[in-house]
C-alpha cells in the first residue's frame, strides 16, 4: 500500500512529491517529466525520491494517476452521486469548471495520462481506464435518477449520453488548452447540458 509504515511527515513530503510531479507532467508531458526536475521543483534529494518511490519513475506516476483521479472525483462531489435534477447538473457543471478552469489545468489529467501512457506503461494505462469507466458509470447513474423523475425522455440511453458527456468534457479541454481559456470548454458544456434540456422539451406532451 502506497505510503504504508511512514510517518505523518513522511507522508507528507511523498505527497509533496506526487502534487509536484503531477504538475510537470501537466505541463510537459510524462516524457518531458525528469526525476531531476522533479527533485529540484520539489528539493528532494535522488536518495529521498527512492525512498518513497523505489520503483523509480513508473512509480511515481501511478501515484500521480491515483491522485489525479482522486482529485478529480473529489471535485464534483457530492453533485456526481445526485444528477436527480437538472439544477444537480448544472452545480455539477459549475464545480467541474472551477476544478480544471478556476485552477489553470487547460487538459484533463486522467485523460491526458491515459493517451500518455497507452503504448508505454499498459498496466497504468488499464488503471486510468477503470477509472473513466468509474466516471462515466457515475454519470450515467445520474442520467437514470433525472429520467426515473420524469425530467428527461425515458427512452434515452444512458451509457450513450454519459459517454457524450464525457467526450464534450475532454474536447473542450483539448480546444481550450491553446487558447489559455476556458470559454471552449464552457461552450461544449453549455451544448451539451442545452441539448439534453431541449431533448426533454420535444419530448414533453402538448398543451
Amino acid at each position: 500500500m502506497a505510503g504504508h509504515g511512514l510517518t505523518a511527515r513522511g507522508l507528507a513530503t511523498r505527497q509533496r512529491i506526487v502534487e509536484a510531479t503531477g504538475e510537470q507532467i501537466l505541463t510537459a508531458g510524462i516524457g518531458g517529466t525528469t526525476l531531476d526536475e522533479v527533485r529540484a521543483a520539489t528539493l528532494t534529494s535522488k536518495s529521498q525520491l527512492f525512498h518513497y518511490f523505489p520503483g523509480g519513475k513508473a512509480e511515481l506516476v501511478q501515484a500521480v494517476a491515483r491522485w489525479e483521479g482522486e482529485q478529480l472525483f473529489a471535485a464534483q462531489e457530492p453533485e456526481i452521486h445526485d444528477l436527480s435534477t437538472w439544477e444537480s447538473w448544472e452545480r455539477w457543471r459549475a464545480a467541474l469548471i472551477d476544478y480544471y478552469i478556476g485552477r489553470g489545468r487547460w487538459a484533463c489529467p486522467i485523460g491526458s495520462l491515459a493517451m500518455q501512457l497507452a503504448a508505454t506503461d499498459a498496466q497504468t494505462a488499464r488503471s486510468i481506464a477503470d477509472s473513466m469507466a468509474q466516471w462515466r458509470g457515475m454519470l450515467a447513474d445520474g442520467v437514470r435518477r433525472i429520467q426515473a423523475g420524469g425530467h428527461l425522455d425515458p427512452g434515452a440511453e444512458p451509457e450513450h449520453l454519459a459517454a457524450a458527456v464525457l467526450a464534450a468534457i475532454q474536447g473542450g479541454l483539448v480546444l481550450s488548452q491553446p487558447e489559455g481559456d476556458g470559454w471552449p470548454l464552457n461552450a461544449a458544456l453549455d451544448q451539451l447540458l442545452h441539448s439534453l434540456r431541449a431533448y426533454e422539451l420535444q419530448r414533453a406532451p402538448s398543451v
